[in-house]
């Protein structure tokens, strides 16, 4: 696809922190969406190591599930051809916006975020500036590809705000410089709960591994977790919100196969928990199967994907670059 081509396309970013291994969760909630997207958007997908290091991070670790995330994300669809796909500290322009946009970002507004609260409660030995000012960091992501729309779910739709008045407060002093990102609400996909407590998300986080399914389980392990996952009273196949177990394993069925919850109902109708969980657990297994394939393939072919890696980030700097330049010169900076 030509420049002129891409020009006409709407632009979307989003990032992922390479913090744990990816699970069928994530797949269903963002990963999918972002596949899909590529296909009729102009679309950046970054992998925020510089986010991740607002909580400490093991070196050798950090560069490990870096180069992991980056290969998941391919194996899970994403295609260099149609997508940039970079790593977030390889793009100087991200650390370089940032700070001038901390200059423009008013204490109160930052402290107003819950997500600095909620962390700063989960890491309370290592409350640190960069975990206070991350939104703004965040900010410059969205505002250096002059980003039209943004991914969000509810815990960032804050972020997209306080985005949203930087762009604003900048353009109004300096004249039109930033486009003013909306957000992408994607189409509701499959909720994907703990396998162990139903009511909580599914988790990279979690400590109990049999509560989440990971992309790299392989098929006795995804179908282990299924099996032992907690469901409810009675026996009947049927969504419902006083249903929690059953209703997320047939979440992850209908997510595995395509099928509505009503065709569910319909095909397990007067059949026990325990046909449907083999059920489900085979169709679950399939379907991670090719995935967690072509992932181990790629993330032995390091030459590919840091090639992949080395690509997106050029051409990520060069988009970056123009827009630095121009806020470089709104703001008086000496240029040559």
């Amino acid at each position: 696809m030509d420049e002129k081509d891409l020009q006409k396309r709407k632009v979307i970013l989003s990032g992922i922190q390479p913090s744990g291994k990816l699970h069928i969760g994530n797949l269903a909630g963002a990963i999918r969406n972002w596949v899909e997207l590529q296909d009729s958007y102009d679309c950046y997908f970054t992998v925020v190591d510089l986010h991740a290091i607002t909580v400490r991070q093991e070196p050798a670790d950090l560069r490990k599930t870096t180069y992991e995330l980056a290969a998941m994300l391919i194996a899970c669809g994403l295609d260099p051809d149609k997508c940039t796909i970079f790593i977030q500290s390889h793009v100087a322009e991200h650390s370089q916006l940032a700070w001038i946009l901390n200059c423009f970002t008013p204490i109160g507004e930052l402290s107003r975020m819950t997500q600095f609260k909620d962390k700063s409660q989960s890491h309370a030995d290592n409350i640190n500036a960069g975990l206070f000012t991350y939104p703004v960091l965040q900010a410059a992501d969205i505002l250096l590809y002059q980003a039209d729309l943004v991914p969000v779910g509810n815990d960032q739709k804050q972020h997209l705000e306080l985005t949203r008045n930087i762009a604003e407060r900048f353009n109004n002093t300096y004249s039109q410089t930033f486009v003013v990102p909306e957000p992408y609400i994607p189409p509701v996909g499959a909720r994907i709960m703990n396998l162990q407590e139903p009511t909580k998300k599914m988790s990279k986080s979690e400590e109990n591994e049999k509560a989440t399914i990971y992309i790299v389980d392989s098929d006795e392990q995804i179908r282990n977790k299924i099996k032992r996952s907690v469901t409810d009273s009675g026996n009947e196949v049927v969504f419902s919100d006083d249903k929690p177990g059953i209703a997320n394993l047939m979440s992850l069925y209908s997510l595995a196969t395509g099928r509505t919850f009503k065709e569910i109902e319909h095909e397990f109708q007067g059949k026990g928990y325990g046909e449907f969980k083999s059920a489900v657990a085979d169709a679950v297994a399939d379907y991670i199967n090719p995935i967690r394939t072509r992932f181990d393939k790629i993330i032995k072919d390091k030459a590919y994907l840091e090639k992949v890696l080395k690509d997106g980030s050029e051409k990520a700097h060069r988009i970056a670059y123009k827009t630095l330049r121009k806020v470089y010169k709104k703001i008086g900076f000496v240029q040559f």
